[in-house]
């Protein structure tokens, strides 16, 4: 079965669009068929201080994976770009060279330690919400 997915992406370490770009690719080869790639757009640091400005965008996708195989798929690429922290409730936020969060999947609500769905910040961000309002309705 197919399932229908947002993804946001970001990046605020290196060439931000040359991050999202591979980031992109690799979700097209590792997870389903890309359907919408959002306009990227450049946005102050969210809950931390960083000369750093951030690269986001989101994408729509199809995959076949569960969302616990798409968590897993996403952290190994995001490991696979060169972040070797990710951040964990309570901590503070750091410079990231991309991360990818799981914003929607299908109509699905997941509560677990691990993973949330919906995303619980997307009306907190407009980084977020400024590039999927673009492509959820493609």
């Amino acid at each position: 079965m197919r399932h229908r997915v947002y993804l946001a992406l970001g990046s605020n370490l290196g060439d931000g669009k040359a991050n999202l770009d591979k980031a992109v690719g690799l979700i097209a080869e590792r997870i389903g068929e890309v359907e919408a790639v959002s306009t990227y757009l450049v946005s102050e640091p969210w809950g931390f201080e960083s000369s750093n400005m951030f690269t986001n965008g989101a994408l729509a996708l199809t995959t076949e994976l569960d969302p616990f195989e798409l968590l897993d798929v996403t952290q190994a690429i995001e490991r696979e770009m060169g972040r070797t922290h990710k951040h964990r409730q309570g901590e503070p936020y750091t410079d990231r060279i991309i991360d990818i969060d799981i914003l929607l999947y299908d109509d699905l609500h997941v509560s677990t330690e691990r993973l949330t769905i919906p995303h619980p910040h997307i009306n907190d961000r407009d980084f977020v919400k400024i590039p999927l309002s673009e492509i959820i309705n493609q």
